[in-house]
């Protein structure tokens, strides 16, 4: 008789940790920046950090294993970063 594993965890240790809609590093990120954020606006009356940090909490969001953010920065590098290369060629037949 064969021992058959069955994980609990989503797609058998394979899928990455998330909680409710954000990675754990995403979560992490937003959770420093927000802590960063509350104590430069108490100490400076600074907003721009904590409008920051809800922007990137949003755009961060996953739904179906991709996110805004994600989107963006692929835009970003099809569009300004890495170089196209197009090659035309006559069709011999």
């Amino acid at each position: 008789m064969g021992v058959i594993a069955i994980f609990i965890y989503p797609d058998n240790l394979t899928a990455k940790p998330v909680l409710w809609l954000w990675e754990l590093k995403d979560l992490a990120v937003v959770g420093v920046g927000g802590l960063l954020s509350v104590l430069v606006l108490a100490s400076s009356g600074f907003l721009l950090p904590l409008v920051l940090t809800v922007l990137y909490a949003f755009l961060s969001i996953r739904m179906e294993d991709a996110s805004i953010l994600d989107f963006l920065r692929n835009a970003v590098c099809f569009l300004f970063l890495h170089q196209q290369s197009y090659e035309w060629r006559e069709r011999f037949e």
